[in-house]
C-alpha cells in the first residue's frame, strides 16, 4: 500500500512490480541477480480520484506511456528491496507533483525608477566601451 496523502492511498494490487536484471557494470552480480525493478501503474484503471487521473494523463512526463501507464525503472541500488523502495518513492513524488496547483503569473511592468536606473547603467557601460577604442596620436 502506497500512501500519497491522507485521502489518497494506492493499494498494492494496482502496482505491478517486476524484478529484472540491471544494466551496466557490476561484474558477475549483474549477470545472475535481478536487482533492478520495473514498476508499472495503470492510471486509467486505478482507484485514485479523477482529479489526479486527469492531471497525470495530461502531463508531459516521459514515464507515462500513450496508454496511460506509468513505467518507472529503478536500478540505482545493488539490492532489489532498495530499488523497489526507490521506484515507489518516485511514483509518489510524480503523483504528488501533479496535485500541486500552480499559481498564474501576473504580468508586471518595470517601475519608472528601475527603468531610469537601467538606462543610466547602459549609458555608463557605453561610455566605458567608447573609452576602450583606438587612441589617435594626432589628438594628443
Amino acid at each position: 500500500m502506497l500512501k500519497i496523502s491522507n485521502q489518497v492511498i494506492i493499494p498494492d494490487s494496482e502496482l505491478e512490480i517486476q524484478a529484472i536484471r540491471a544494466q551496466g557494470a557490476g561484474g558477475q552480480n549483474v549477470n545472475k541477480v535481478s536487482t533492478a525493478v520495473h514498476l508499472r501503474y495503470d492510471i486509467k484503471s486505478s482507484s485514485i480520484p479523477d482529479f489526479y487521473k486527469e492531471r497525470l494523463l495530461n502531463s508531459k512526463d516521459q514515464r507515462i506511456s500513450k496508454d496511460g501507464v506509468i513505467i518507472i525503472k529503478a536500478q540505482s541500488y545493488r539490492s532489489q528491496q532498495k530499488n523497489k523502495e526507490d521506484a515507489l518513492r518516485r511514483l509518489k513524488i510524480l503523483i504528488k507533483r501533479v496535485s500541486i496547483e500552480r499559481k498564474k503569473r501576473k504580468a508586471t511592468k518595470p517601475t519608472p525608477g528601475s527603468r531610469e536606473k537601467r538606462l543610466e547603467a547602459k549609458a555608463k557601460r557605453g561610455r566605458l566601451k567608447t573609452l576602450r577604442g583606438r587612441v589617435d596620436s594626432e589628438k594628443i
